[in-house]
């Protein structure tokens, strides 16, 4: 029944919404898949999850990889109910849960690496997450580094204590940031290093089909840093990558994503100019024939029942492309 109601909604809502043939991209974000719920991560889906959302895509959708629906797109060829599976960052888990599961449902996506954190690294946002999930104490105290005090007697305070701390650093000049994410790990015992992926990962996600691109060498704000460092973030990304697998890097996606605030016109040109064929970003809604290649928007599935998921998706080709004229 619920298949059958899935199959029903996919051919009629488009047609309600009067979007049954026009050219609309939906682009998804993830970012890990973890065996088991997180308590300290609980937006990201398990493996479980994560395989019925394939299935729904599989059975009706049409899965593309990004590249190819960026052509068809541009060219008028796109199917209905175009869709694309993105990852950003570059999580090991995207190669050791993610990838099975889209080799079973033969669904293509692309992976976004920051290669800075490759082989033992770790993010700074992971560095504070995991801090605050091992961190033995009841009360936090980083007063010292401008960043409060917080109580940890319950994985609910944990959680807001790590959401006030990501929001308040993330966009720091790196230096800053940095300084103030290795006192708070001074403050724990040894944190992970296995949490994103490496060399020989990314070599079999790209023997797996899966493409790979560019997110820059250490994740930055691109509109907290200069131009010239951007640059230099963006293109060495880029090298590092196609000197790993021997092939060109041709898709990027900027860190955060968030247009007019995370990155800037400079930004897009320099990638327009270093080559890349198509960039993702973090505005909501889905693509058309008159989005900017450069700055196709993308949205996270956070639904947690199969049918609400087929809904919230299908419903989505009704929101335009925000940066588009008249569009907001």
């Amino acid at each position: 029944m619920k298949q059958l109601s899935i199959g029903l909604a996919a051919r009629v809502l488009p047609v309600m919404l009067n979007r049954s043939a026009e050219q609309r991209l939906a682009i998804l974000i993830y970012h890990r898949v973890v065996p088991k719920r997180d308590p300290m991560r609980p937006d990201e889906p398990t493996v479980e999850e994560f395989d019925w959302q394939m299935r729904l895509l599989r059975q009706h959708f049409s899965p593309l990889s990004l590249l190819e629906a960026v052509e068809r797109l541009a060219e008028g060829t796109l199917p209905r109910r175009a869709v694309c599976v993105t990852f950003d960052d570059g999580y090991s888990d995207n190669e050791r849960h993610a990838l099975p599961v889209l080799q079973k449902y033969a669904v293509p996506a692309t992976v976004f690496v920051s290669t800075g954190f490759l082989n033992g690294g770790r993010m700074w946002n992971d560095s504070v997450i995991e801090a605050i999930r091992i961190a033995n104490v009841e009360t936090l105290d980083l007063r010292d580094i401008e960043l409060g005090c917080y109580s940890l007697q319950s994985n609910t305070e944990r959680l807001e204590a790590i959401d006030t701390i990501l929001r308040s650093i993330k966009h720091l000049d790196p230096a800053v940031r940095g300084a103030r994410v290795q006192a708070i790990e001074n403050r724990v015992d040894s944190l992970p290093d296995d949490l994103m992926m490496t060399d020989e990962q990314i070599q079999s996600l790209a023997l797996g089909d899966v493409t790979i691109g560019a997110h820059t060498v250490n994740h930055p704000i691109l509109a907290s840093i200069s131009n010239d460092a951007a640059l230099s973030e963006i293109q060495i990304s880029k090298s590092y990558l196609e000197a790993l697998l021997q092939q060109p890097c041709e898709v990027f996606a900027y860190p955060n994503g968030k247009p007019g605030q995370d990155y800037a016109e400079e930004h897009s040109a320099m990638v327009r100019e270093l080559g890349f064929k198509a960039a993702v970003s973090t505005h909501w809604g889905v693509s058309t024939r008159g989005s900017d290649r450069f700055q196709l928007p993308r949205f996270t599935p956070w639904d947690r029942q199969e049918l609400k998921f087929a809904l919230r998706l299908l419903a989505s080709y009704k929101d335009v492309d925000p940066l588009l004229q008249g569009s907001r």
